[in-house]
């Protein structure tokens, strides 16, 4: 069995700040250098997502798959809300890079969901 450290930070709040801002869970945990790679990886796909015009997902109610794919693009935390609703952005549909920028767009998300769980693990001493 592997054993439990004692709790190093709140983990509530590191995975709060890790999904709202990519890397600032790891930046709040003391690990900078991590974060600031972390936060250049995700926002770089997140911006070559909208340079090749891909989806950033909304729910439609005709599409039940588009649930999952719009909780992945959330993962973006704050950049979503500014991407959809402050810079109101929106796929091209017709452009020919319409899928790849999607895939960067929904895997931007999905990295940073992963930033989360491993801020979690870190602040509650699983990992070190």
């Amino acid at each position: 069995m592997e054993e439990q450290r004692a709790p190093v930070a709140n983990p509530q709040l590191a995975a709060a700040l890790a999904w709202l801002i990519p890397g600032a869970g790891h930046f709040y945990l003391k690990r900078r250098a991590s974060a600031v790679v972390f936060f250049l990886v995700v926002f770089a796909a997140a911006a070559i997502g909208c340079a090749l015009h891909g989806n950033l997902w909304r729910v439609v109610r005709t599409e039940p798959l588009s649930i999952p794919a719009t909780l992945a693009s959330m993962g973006l935390g704050l950049g979503y809300f500014v991407l959809r609703f402050v810079a109101d952005y929106q796929g091209d549909l017709l452009a020919r890079t319409y899928e790849y920028g999607s895939a960067f767009l929904l895997t931007a998300g999905l990295m940073n969901l992963l930033l989360v769980i491993d801020a979690w693990d870190i602040a509650v001493g699983r990992k070190e």
